[in-house]
């Protein structure tokens, strides 16, 4: 089974994979509700630095998380998005829920603002 997930100093790290489709999701899901559950983890950080491909079983891993860690007052961000995954971030509304930083992910609320005008 491929890892995923690094505890860090108060928070884990998910590395997204390449490509994160429903044959990835249940895998990657399943380890970060573990080590969640296990540690009492506050604050999770999806790095999507190496990561090409998101579909819907993605983001539904993504809004899971955001919402288990909002139900335990915790907190979800995304960060080194490149501009495919911000698009599908902006498009699916990902970017309401879960707060962006670091690399391209950063012009998102810019981006949001522009769109509204």
């Amino acid at each position: 089974m491929e890892t995923y997930c690094e505890l860090k100093d108060g928070y884990l790290l998910v590395h997204v994979p390449r490509e994160l489709d429903h044959h990835r999701a249940g895998s990657l899901r399943m380890e970060a509700d573990l080590l969640i559950d296990a540690y009492q983890v506050r604050k999770v950080v999806f790095d999507f630095s190496g990561t090409e491909f998101m579909d819907s079983s993605g983001i539904g891993v993504i809004i899971g998380r955001s919402r288990n860690m909002g139900y335990c007052g915790g907190e979800v961000t995304a960060q080194n998005l490149n501009e495919r995954i911000r698009k599908i971030f902006m498009v699916s509304g990902l970017h309401k829920i879960v707060k962006t930083e670091g690399g391209v992910a950063g012009n998102t609320n810019r981006m949001e603002k522009n769109h509204a005008e």
